[in-house]
């Protein structure tokens, strides 16, 4: 229901649900505090009015019940924290899927760009080397290394087959930029000389819209990409069809 009220997409990832109820159930318990308090701070002005207490009382109201309502924040946010968002936060971070099982990819960022690299047929990663980077070769791809051959690396449009694991190795060239996938409930700080993974599991085939969540740059506004969740077969076609690093 909050998704409707706040105007966020729907959810195509598995994990998606969970943070969802999170927001949600954080939320409404936010829209009870506001309305609780205003209702608290209604009733001190009208019991405190001037024309009701003309002279100052430095003992004030004894009353125990703004205490209650004090604890009672604290112990629903202890809650919330330590029976839902550590345990969800938790599992993101130290429950990673076993990357033979999942699909592996390279994101690196770039003023004002997503480049995106995937091992070839021999699942492994080329050697990358920042002395190597120039226009032809963005990612900086040692062509001597026999394992660079034949990956294939695109320019903002990442692929990934849906109900499989993809993990994600996020770095940057120059600045801090942050990957976000809203309808994969994804966003994670790119940032230099750091290789940070992030994953999920696409749920419903489609493109989806990749964006910088970090203030980049002069033109942070147009560092946009798309991820496309294909059925296995065709993210298999499409892998295939790509160019290799090394023409194989």
């Amino acid at each position: 229901m909050i998704n409707r009220l706040m105007g966020m997409p729907e959810s195509f990832s598995e994990h998606g649900r969970e943070i969802d109820f999170s927001l949600e159930l954080c939320h409404w318990f936010m829209a009870l505090l506001f309305i609780g308090w205003l209702i608290y701070f209604i009733y001190t002005i009208v019991r405190f009015r001037k024309a009701r207490n003309p002279r100052a009382d430095h003992v004030g109201a004894t009353s125990l019940a703004p205490y209650y309502l004090i604890g009672g924040v604290v112990i629903f946010d202890a809650v919330l924290l330590i029976g839902f968002d550590i345990p969800l936060w938790t599992e993101r971070v130290t429950q990673y899927p076993d990357e033979k099982e999942a699909v592996m990819i390279h994101v690196i960022a770039q003023q004002f760009a997503w480049n995106i690299h995937y091992p070839g047929p021999d699942g492994i990663f080329g050697k990358r080397s920042p002395k190597l980077v120039s226009e032809d070769n963005p990612i900086g791809l040692d062509s001597n290394d026999p394992h660079a051959r034949d990956d294939v690396v695109s320019f903002n449009s990442l692929h990934a087959p849906v109900h499989k694991p993809v993990i994600i190795r996020l770095t940057s060239k120059d600045v801090i930029h942050s990957l976000k996938i809203i309808q994969m409930r994804v966003t994670q700080d790119a940032i230099p000389g750091m290789n940070i993974p992030v994953w999920f599991v696409p749920t419903k085939t489609g493109q989806y819209e990749i964006v910088c969540a970090q203030l980049c740059g002069n033109s942070h506004y147009r560092m946009r990409g798309i991820l496309t969740v294909d059925s296995e077969q065709d993210y298999a076609a499409w892998l295939k069809s790509q160019p290799a690093f090394g023409g194989e």
